[in-house]
């Protein structure tokens, strides 16, 4: 690694860790808003908000006609990131949280880091070393020490949180795709840019899906209480903004299987702000779960780029 590389490397390392503990609120702020909104309108409503809050941002940076013209011509790449990338993941967790727990959501999110290694070796050719494998494979023992995933009674609610797991997961390859994605966006848009233009187009195709879906959606929103309103906008501006500039920032410094495998820290804040905050049981294993965690981490940023 270049001395202006690794001198970066631990802002890089806090960004990381800030971005990951606001993304571990999502399934608190889903879980506060399930009952009032639906699962579609929770997920993408807050994403509308955040996408007029960055044309607005775009605006007052200048130059919009002319990044409005390099989008277009990269259309195709934008629809990529926004549809296959952030609606599949907003969407899947979103609607798979509902179905099931916030702590089911922390835990299945170690997917993202395995998913993200893989598809960064298919489009981005990074390497994968042994020393990646094995902190890629000691950060997933680790997570699922946390907690198990939270059994229930009856078939029929068995049957609901097995669908529920299956939209996580799906939701976790599309936030792992849209993680590998946007690192080749970086290179024409700056993290901001490219965020609001994949936003921008997942908006565009879902408004349709939304209104034909949750018809009532809008009306909705004067319902909700004071605590949901709060939830709302955590994942109007921490969720979808905040954290997602923090991601991009340190994608400039670090690859995207050494910033995915971070992703690890995530369940670690999840499950703990899930029994924090909704007093979910968390299984004896927790602090045992976390320490591997960290380690596995701690050994990507220290010795990854010594080999």
């Amino acid at each position: 690694m270049c001395p202006s590389r690794r001198a970066r490397m631990p802002s890089a390392v806090m960004l990381l860790m800030v971005a990951n503990l606001l993304w571990a609120g999502q399934g608190v702020a889903v879980k506060l808003l399930a009952g009032s909104m639906g699962p579609l309108a929770t997920a993408l409503l807050p994403l509308y908000c955040i996408t007029i809050f960055g044309l607005g941002i775009l605006s007052l940076r200048g130059e919009v006609a002319q990044k409005f013209r390099v989008a277009w011509r990269l259309r195709r790449e934008f629809f990529l990131a926004g549809i296959c990338g952030q609606l599949m993941a907003q969407v899947g967790m979103t609607l798979g949280v509902s179905w099931s727990t916030a702590s089911n959501g922390a835990i299945l999110s170690l997917l993202i880091p395995i998913f993200g290694a893989l598809i960064a070796v298919w489009l981005l050719r990074e390497r994968l070393s042994t020393l990646r494998v094995g902190a890629l494979l000691l950060g997933l023992a680790g997570v699922f020490l946390l907690s198990p995933l939270h059994r229930t009674s009856g078939p029929g609610t068995r049957t609901h949180e097995l669908a529920g797991n299956l939209l996580i997961a799906i939701g976790c390859f599309g936030s792992a795709f849209y993680n590998v994605y946007s690192k080749r966006l970086l290179e024409y848009f700056s993290g901001i840019d490219a965020l609001f233009f994949s936003y921008l187009s997942t908006s565009v195709f879902s408004i349709p899906i939304l209104f034909v879906l949750e018809p009532h959606c809008l009306r909705i929103l004067v319902h909700l209480e004071m605590m949901q309103w709060a939830a709302f906008a955590y994942l109007a501006i921490f969720l979808y903004g905040v954290s997602m500039v923090l991601f991009l920032q340190a994608l400039d410094t670090v690859d995207v299987v050494i910033a995915s495998a971070s992703l690890y820290l995530m369940p670690l804040f999840g499950v703990a702000l899930a029994f924090g905050i909704l007093r979910e049981q968390l299984a004896p294993r927790t602090l045992l779960g976390s320490a591997v965690v960290l380690i596995a981490t701690l050994i990507l940023f220290q010795f990854d780029y010594a080999f």
